[in-house]
């Protein structure tokens, strides 16, 4: 097989033309690209003129103003953008590889197949795919998925109601299903229309008929009311033609309702508005959009078959105040549609990304009664915590987790707060996506509770008594003498000499978690945080201060290390940092987990110490420039150095802490 060459359009004939007397189906063919799915969404389009030409600008040619690039818009994640290509087209011996129109002239269906191409990383990446995922691109609308197999009994209606408002529509077969009558099974097609017509022979007896198109440019359906079968004779000659003009090409057909039902597998739906979903009432929505992503080992809690990790996923507010008008049911309820997108995993299929198994759950959230209620309180900008879903059922929940581009459900909810948990199925998948929630003017939707705060802050918690004690220890008179033996007669120790100190005394507590000592790393970590007199080494009284936090970390460490494997998770981590006193947003827990979780997203004793000290040595340098205690500082490039420094934080940390 020869390899494509990419041509200019002059170079393919004579007199190229962008769009020939309208863009219409008629001009989408196939090529031997894989990708029907996109073409089948393309003949949606051309249904909606002016659908049509937001996606393509028309006012483009290959005569006027003509500069050999081309226009093209596309919604992507939230908002439209524009993409733009050149007119070189693959070719193989003159001849376009890929999407082509009957007229050898006409260039628009190929050169937006190119733009989309760009926009997903590639020809390549177009290999495949799902056709509400190019429905969403070219309209910015919300989704729906049915399997055929489980479609609810109106399915006739809805989908005529929804094609009446624009909606595109698209259907294909799996490839293990069994077909008759020249259907190709892991192929997409095209739905036009749907139709009842009175049939002859009983005036009780109706019809239902749906038309559908083959991107491929020839029709190969040979059932019933295909083009020559008898069934046309059962119904009067007016119904008859007029059915038959409507299939404009020989790449459509009709088959009945019933028939589709039975062959198809999955039904994709775009709604232009939430109003072609089920219901039959017309709405003024809005639309709200928020971006989150996984992160293995801090927010990739996977799904709730998993409530150890399940309650660390990202978490959005949903105040849902007024109900709808009139509703059907007579049931006092609020209307919202969720829509779960997971963004750029075409575009990075080439690295052997595929689409995530994805859902989301809602949970009703209610203030306790009690002070000590095991679900805990909600306040405003809380993180619901694991005991909250180990005692609370959710109230609604998508239909199913699957592998698509995005998860739509509309609900009706009684009016109150609500908490959305998007997930992924499995925990420590690592992804990003958007979370759309379309409401009704009225309803105010969607304050994002993500993260715990909006800036990290540590909460005031009072001293353990442990803490308080003025008088040595026991302990504290023996590792004193360890303490002097390595200070020398100035009783001082820099970094080095805290690292062999804090073996030695670890060692001689047996009861205590195993462990070696800590790195170099953290004892100079340890000596930035305690060295109040800037001389770069911690007396003995400054030791002494170090110790006791060291002990109090030591036994939150201890609650969560139950196998005595001298770590904990990435996730016990959340809760071990809160038990600390720190209160952090959502950013800085993704951070501590990828800076200090190990490949199997543990936490040894030594990173976990050394995190609790530059958290610690972060909030004291805060407060240091926090003069009027309002928890907003500013700070020059000097003032920002010395932060850093006596934080003993990395940029990458204080650039995440200001950013919220």
């Amino acid at each position: 097989m020869l390899s494509p060459v990419s041509f200019k359009s002059q170079e393919i004939c004579e007199d190229p033309q962008f769009i020939v007397d309208g863009a219409n189906r008629t001009d989408i063919c196939q090529g031997t690209l894989g990708d029907c799915w996109l073409l089948a969404a393309i003949a949606c389009l051309t249904l909606n003129e002016k659908l049509l030409y937001r996606v393509i600008p028309p006012d483009q040619s290959f005569t006027e103003n003509y500069a050999g690039i081309f226009h093209f818009q596309f919604w992507r994640y939230g908002e439209w953008i524009d993409v733009v290509v050149d007119d070189r087209i693959p070719t193989c011996n003159n001849q376009l590889v890929f999407t082509k129109s009957f007229r050898k002239n006409e260039f628009w269906s190929a050169l937006l197949e190119k733009a989309y191409a760009k926009l997903n990383g590639s020809y390549e990446a177009l290999k495949g795919g799902n056709t509400l995922e190019a429905m969403e691109d070219f309209t910015g609308g919300v989704t729906e998925f049915f399997e055929l197999s489980e479609a609810p009994a109106d399915l006739f209606t809805i989908m005529r109601k929804a094609l009446e408002r624009g909606s595109l529509m698209g259907s294909s077969i799996d490839v293990s299903s069994r077909t008759d009558h020249g259907l190709v099974r892991g192929h997409a097609y095209s739905i036009i229309g749907l139709e009842e017509v009175q049939q002859k022979f009983s005036k009780d007896s109706r019809i239902r008929l749906i038309r559908l198109r083959n991107p491929w440019g020839i029709v190969l359906w040979k059932g019933p009311w295909s083009a020559k079968s008898d069934q046309w004779s059962t119904i009067s000659t007016a119904d008859r033609e007029n059915l038959k003009k409507q299939t404009v090409e020989t790449s459509e057909f009709w088959m009945s309702f019933d028939e589709f039902k039975k062959t198809f597998t999955k039904l994709e739906m775009c709604n232009l508005t939430p109003d072609g979903l089920q219901g039959d009432e017309r709405m003024t929505w809005t639309v709200s959009v928020n971006e989150g992503r996984w992160v293995r080992g801090s927010s990739a809690g996977g799904c709730r078959n998993f409530p150890d990790t399940f309650w660390t996923n990202p978490q959005y507010r949903l105040q849902l105040y007024e109900e709808d008008d009139d509703p059907e049911d007579g049931q006092v309820a609020c209307t919202v549609v969720v829509a779960l997108m997971q963004k750029g995993r075409r575009m990075q299929r080439h690295k052997g990304a595929k689409f995530l198994t994805v859902g989301f759950s809602i949970y009703k959230v209610v203030i306790p009664v009690f002070k000590n209620d095991p679900i805990g309180t909600f306040s405003k900008n809380q993180h619901l915590q694991k005991d909250f879903f180990l005692y609370t059922a959710s109230t609604a929940k998508c239909k199913s987790y699957i592998n698509l581009r995005e998860v739509t459900e509309r609900f009706r909810l009684p009016p109150g707060e609500y908490a959305i948990i998007p997930t992924t199925f499995e925990p420590h998948e690592e992804g990003e996506f958007i979370l759309r929630l379309h409401s009704e003017d009225r309803a105010r939707a969607n304050k994002e509770i993500e993260h715990d705060g909006i800036r990290g802050e540590k909460r005031k918690k009072p001293k353990r008594k442990l803490l308080q004690a003025e008088e040595e220890t026991e302990e504290e008179k023996k590792f004193r003498a360890i303490y002097k033996q390595i200070a020398g007669e100035d009783m001082e120790i820099c970094a080095n000499e805290l690292k062999t100190i804090m073996k030695n005394v670890l060692s001689k507590r047996k009861d205590e978690i195993k462990t070696e000592g800590f790195s170099l790393e953290t004892c100079r970590s340890m000596i930035a945080l305690m060295d109040t007199d800037g001389s770069g080494k911690l007396n003995f009284q400054e030791f002494k201060h170090l110790w006791k936090k060291i002990k109090a970390w030591q036994l939150i460490f201890k609650q969560y290390d139950q196998n005595k494997s001298c770590s904990i998770s990435s996730f016990e981590m959340r809760n071990a940092v809160n038990d600390a006193g720190f209160h952090l947003n959502k950013q800085l827990y993704d951070i501590i987990a990828m800076r200090y979780a190990d490949e199997h997203l543990n936490i040894d004793f030594d990173s976990y110490i050394c995190c609790f000290v530059r958290l610690e040595g972060m909030f004291r340098a805060f407060n240091a420039f926090d003069k009027d205690g309002d928890g907003i500082i500013k700070l020059n490039v000097l003032e920002a150095s010395c932060f850093v420094y006596f934080s003993g934080l990395r940029w990458r940390f204080v650039f995440h802490l200001f950013k919220t």
